[in-house]
């Protein structure tokens, strides 16, 4: 899916939203940043196998989608945290509604399995 999806007027409301959490790590980052304000560090610890050049790619474009908030604090050395916005919170709820109808459809088809 392009990213102009999600950005895109003439297309349904679940393409669009699908758009801007398309790619393996998006949900992954939303549901981490859900708990609080996380530094890159912290992220790429949270999750293996996520490089630094993907996160710092997924992060810039969920921030350009509103989903996320970047804050550089004044110190030295220089300190990065992202936190979800009010969309990026809104958007973790859906996803949490998601993610339990998928496990009610797993076990589902493990019943299933288990009673052929």
């Amino acid at each position: 899916m392009t990213r102009s999806r999600a950005q895109d007027m003439d297309v349904c409301g679940v393409t669009a939203a699908i758009a801007v959490i398309d790619g393996k790590w998006k949900s992954a980052l939303i549901w981490q940043l859900a708990s609080g304000p996380c530094r890159p560090g912290e992220l790429r610890r949270e999750l293996p196998g996520l490089s630094e050049k993907v996160l710092t790619q997924a992060l810039r474009e969920m921030e350009a989608d509103g989903l996320v908030h970047r804050q550089v604090h004044d110190v030295l050395p220089l300190k990065t945290t992202y936190s979800l916005t009010e969309n990026g919170q809104e958007l973790s709820q859906l996803l949490d509604a998601l993610s339990d109808w998928g496990h009610r459809r797993l076990e589902g088809l493990a019943k299933t399995r288990s009673a052929s």
